[in-house]
């Protein structure tokens, strides 16, 4: 099976240009042979234009995954509990769930046992993040003042309970959410009172 090709290269994610120029054939052909993979399970569709396989996809480590979810929404970065729980901040785990903050639409995708969610910022809020072993990811601060601005309109849950605010920067969060609105900084005021931060 010519998907054994796939899995030699260095490269895990392809586009079907990527795949016509490792097989060796038309991208049209590309495209045919990438829907027969995909339907016999030989290739996980990430999106449009976009594949893993699944010996590679298997492979992958946390960071290689948090790098599948910044290229399946474009632009996005890792942010809330995942953030956290990577920054060892929270010891909230979720389990199969990789969780982004977006720039253009709150969306979820699935691949295999993952399930990518990405929840929509405004633009004056999308920030505060870096490229970190070639994956985009919030800042300690950034992740928590992301939790903080959703949580706040109730658009997202977080076990409080799990975080570990010693490990985070007061002044850093404070100064971050300038750039949300009212009801998140009360939100985070009320937050500082009742955690005693």
């Amino acid at each position: 099976m010519r998907v054994n090709e796939l899995n030699n290269i260095t490269k895990s994610i392809l586009s079907v240009e990527e795949i016509a120029n490792i097989l060796s054939i038309t991208k049209e052909s590309a495209i045919v042979s990438a829907n027969r993979y995909v339907k016999n399970n030989l290739l996980i569709r990430l999106k449009t234009n976009l594949y893993i396989t699944p010996e590679k996809f298997d492979k992958l480590n946390e960071e290689g995954i948090f790098k599948l979810a910044n290229n399946i929404q474009v632009p996005s970065y890792i942010s809330f509990t995942t953030a956290l729980s990577y920054y060892n901040i929270s010891t909230q785990q979720l389990q199969g769930i990789i969780e982004s903050a977006a720039l253009k639409r709150t969306k979820s995708a699935g691949a295999k046992t993952i399930r990518f969610n990405y929840m929509l910022l405004k633009k004056d809020f999308y920030n505060g993040f870096i490229l970190y072993n070639d994956f985009f990811i919030a800042s300690p601060e950034k992740a928590f003042a992301d939790v903080i601005y959703l949580s706040s309109m109730s658009r997202y849950k977080c076990d409080l309970e799990s975080i570990d605010f010693s490990k985070l920067n007061k002044q850093i969060i404070s100064d971050l959410l300038v750039n949300t609105n009212n009801k998140a900084i009360k939100y985070w005021d009320n937050l500082c009172k009742r955690y005693k931060i």
